[in-house]
C-alpha cells in the first residue's frame, strides 16, 4: 500500500552488539520487511553516521540488510527527519502512516515517533520491533522495562487527529490501506521533484 511505509531506524551491528532481546528483535523486523516488500510497501533506512568505526560496522545488521529498491538514508540526529530528506520522500509518495521500529527505544526510536506524529503522520510503533542497550545488573529501569514503558506510553498518549497503534509484529498488516489521511496540505513539506527509490 503505497499510502504505508515502514521504517527501519539504525539496526547497524555496531550499535546491536549488546542490544536487549536482539536475536527475536531482527527476526520480527526481517519478517516485517518481507511483508512489505510483498505488500509493495516502501521500505526506508535510517543508518546513524558513526565516527571511529569500521565500515563494516557502520553496516545494517545483516538479519534485516536492506535489498535492491530499498532506501537507505543517513542520519546524525535522533529524529530521522532532520535533515535527511524523509519527510519529503514520504510526501512524493503520498505517505500517511509510518510503521516503525529500530534502535534504540528512548533516543531515535521515539523521537521519530514523535516527530511523525508531529507532521501529521498515522504511527504504528511496533511493541516487539524496538530494542535498547543491556543495563548493567541491577540498574534500573532494565532495558525490558524502557521497552515497556515507550510501548505503554504510544499507547496512552494522543495527537488531534492522528491514529497511533502499539502492536506486535505479528498483529502487523500492509494490506488494509488508511481509512482517512490525517495529513492537512499544510503539514505537507514543499515538495520537490525526487526519484522514485533513491539512497543517500
Amino acid at each position: 500500500m503505497q499510502d504505508t511505509a515502514l521504517l527501519i531506524i539504525d539496526m547497524q551491528t555496531a550499535l546491536l552488539s549488546d542490544a536487549y532481546d536482539v536475536e527475536a528483535c531482527l527476526r520480527n523486523v526481517a519478517d516485517l520487511a518481507e511483508q512489505a516488500r510483498s505488500a509493495g510497501v516502501p521500505i526506508i533506512y535510517l543508518r546513524q553516521r558513526l565516527h571511529d568505526v569500521p565500515g563494516g560496522l557502520m553496516d545494517v545488521h545483516q538479519a534485516v540488510a536492506p535489498r535492491l529498491g530499498d532506501v537507505v538514508l543517513d542520519k546524525d540526529s535522533a529524529d530521522s527527519f532532520l535533515d535527511t530528506g524523509l519527510g519529503d520522500l514520504l510526501d512524493e509518495w503520498a505517505v500517511c502512516r509510518v510503521i516503525i521500529t529500530g534502535f534504540s527505544t528512548e533516543y531515535c526510536v521515539d523521537s521519530t515517533s514523535r516527530a511523525a506524529l508531529s507532521r501529521g503522520y498515522d504511527l504504528v510503533l511496533v511493541s516487539d520491533g524496538h530494542t535498547t542497550p543491556e543495563r548493567p545488573p541491577g540498574a534500573a529501569p532494565s532495558a525490558a522495562q524502557v521497552v515497556a514503558h515507550h510501548n505503554s506510553t504510544f499507547s496512552a498518549i494522543r495527537y488531534a487527529g492522528r491514529s497511533i497503534t502499539v502492536t506486535p509484529a505479528a498483529r502487523v498488516r500492509f494490506d488494509t490501506a488508511v481509512e482517512s489521511c490525517g495529513r492537512r496540505p499544510d503539514q505537507r513539506a514543499d515538495q520537490r521533484k525526487l526519484p522514485a527509490m533513491w539512497s543517500r
